[in-house]
């Protein structure tokens, strides 16, 4: 295991990194290019942590935040070595953990019958944020399956994830109440200029 307080090793410097086993490959990989959106969504929930969030939403935010770092350990390890270890990475219990916590949030939500624009307020905002890396995460993965990894786990966790966000946002939002919400460029009513 690398050193945790060297922080400059000069390794990257060609271009390269190295994967939980110690292979290197390019910072341009597809796992490697996961595994970093991954790394950006947690950043973007750490701001998030430091907002005012409603009852018992900062317990299960921080549950996601170490729930992706395992996550984006799984996805820096090579498929051969993640075979011979059982037991770790994303499981079906976090998975149908993601959608209890989804159930329970969005029944205290007002119905919405139009699109939720990102905003309200910076916790709703943040949440926002944090939903699109989700998604962005999300097509990163697709493009690992899609080369012939099997990280159906992973995409099924972020999709889940990516949802849970948008009720989140919605419930920072005094639950739906400071929604701010879409509407057609032809239904806006323009403020005349003075």
């Amino acid at each position: 295991m690398p050193r945790l307080d060297r922080i400059t090793t000069g390794g990257g410097d060609q271009g390269e990194t190295s994967l939980v086993d110690g292979s290197r490959v390019a910072k341009s990989d597809l796992r490697v290019c996961a595994y970093g959106t991954v790394d950006e969504l947690n950043s973007v929930i750490g701001l998030l942590r430091c907002e005012e969030l409603p009852p018992g939403l900062f317990d299960k935010i921080c549950q996601v935040q170490n729930q992706l770092f395992d996550l984006g350990s799984e996805l820096a390890t090579p498929a051969a070595i993640k075979n011979q270890k059982q037991g770790w990475g994303i499981s079906h219990t976090q998975i149908e953990q993601l959608e209890l916590w989804l159930q329970e949030s969005n029944a205290k939500l007002q119905p919405v019958d139009s699109f939720v624009l990102p905003g309200g307020n910076r916790g709703a905002a943040l949440c926002h944020l944090a939903r699109t890396v989700a998604r962005r995460a999300e097509r990163e993965l697709v493009k690992l399956v899609q080369a012939g990894n099997d990280e159906s786990l992973c995409l099924r966790y972020l999709n889940r994830l990516s949802d849970l966000f948008f009720v989140w946002a919605r419930r920072c939002n005094d639950d739906g109440r400071a929604d701010l919400l879409w509407q057609r460029a032809r239904d806006q009513k323009v403020p005349h200029a003075k």
